[in-house]
């Protein structure tokens, strides 16, 4: 049995939240009106990029075949760009792009982000992807988390298959010893909360409305939410987020540590706009330095233990950077790193 689709209560921002049921007595619940007005299409966003000194790189049309054999044609789910880092390598942008669905996360936009993850997991240290920005093409919202309209025709089977990509692809994110950063404006729950969760830094505009409301759904965070969460704001605030399954508004999330700049309002451009700005701005600041430096840091942050900063800080000692740092210094000058 598919069993039936309750839309919750709408956002501030328009949109709504869905859960799906297998008990058959809540087929009433649900509200096709409000169904349809949340899946309704919307307009591409424009492109808020800044001029790039290279050109931009976009993937093309992919293929998916949904559950149950129905085959449908779907435009990319992913927007990738790149600009040129100071130094060596570049500031890679993956922008979510699924209009019609908020951006909730497909089998098809997750095995391309898991398959650009890996890529960029195999890249060498010196002229790859230095940043990775994660970011929404629509204004007004991040990502809705999961695609429910599409899990309901999934089988049993099928639904594991999708937890089970979506797990590995969140820790493998978080794993990258490339800085990540999550630009979020509007809406991001549940599962894209939890994304955002899985980068190391957060931009924030001052629409951004995250939350984690699985425990109303009937379940909980699946994708690493019960553990990232505490780690980033601590065990009582996320008790908070996730036990009453609330929305946080963009100024309580920056008080509480969620994210790490929170893009004022003003009429210049959009709320999308500003916060990748900020995000583009604050992966430059990070390629200031050097890329085998950055890149130690951010594994020892990770694993966060006295083995791992010692390990992390004696890969650099022979480094021709590290060299060029001392100098630079001394000669009181801007140091020029190769990644060496």
């Amino acid at each position: 049995m598919v069993g039936a689709v309750i839309v919750l209560p709408r956002l501030p921002d328009g949109s709504c939240e869905f859960m799906i049921t297998e008990q058959g007595r809540t087929v009433e619940c649900l509200v096709d009106d409000v169904f349809c007005r949340f899946t309704a299409e919307t307009k591409t966003a424009k492109s808020v990029l800044p001029p790039s000194p290279t050109s931009p790189s976009r993937n093309g049309q992919a293929e998916f075949v949904f559950p149950e054999s129905t085959s449908v044609k779907e435009s990319t789910a992913l927007n990738m760009t790149t600009l040129q880092a100071p130094h060596t390598g570049t500031i890679k942008i993956i922008e979510m792009n699924r209009p019609k669905a908020k951006n909730a996360i497909s089998l098809q936009m997750l095995r391309q982000l898991h398959d650009e993850v890996e890529r960029i997991h195999g890249e060498n240290t010196t002229g790859g992807t230095r940043v990775l920005i994660l970011a929404s093409a629509l204004d007004d919202v991040f990502c809705a988390g999961a695609d429910l309209k599409q899990r309901s025709v999934m089988s049993d089977a099928q639904v594991e298959e999708f937890l089970a990509l979506l797990r590995e692809t969140t820790c493998k994110l978080a794993q990258l010893p490339t800085p990540t950063i999550a630009a979020v404006a509007g809406a991001a729950l549940g599962g894209g909360l939890e994304l955002a969760l899985c980068c190391h830094l957060r931009v924030f505009s001052s629409t951004a409305v995250v939350g984690l409301p699985e425990t109303k759904l009937g379940i909980i965070p699946g994708a690493g939410g019960t553990y990232r969460l505490p780690r980033i704001v601590g065990i009582s605030h996320a008790r908070d987020v996730i036990l009453t399954g609330r929305r946080v508004e963009a100024q309580e999330a920056f008080a509480m540590g969620l994210c790490n700049r929170l893009v004022s309002h003003d009429s210049s451009g959009t709320e999308r706009g500003r916060a990748l700005q900020a995000a583009i701005e604050l992966a430059t600041d990070i390629c200031g330095g050097a890329p085998l430096a950055v890149r130690a840091a951010t594994g020892a942050l990770s694993l966060a233990s006295p083995a791992g900063e010692e390990a992390a800080y004696a890969s650099l000692l022979h480094t021709t950077d590290r060299l060029e740092g001392l100098s630079s210094f001394g000669e009181k000058r801007a140091a020029v790193f190769v990644g060496e």
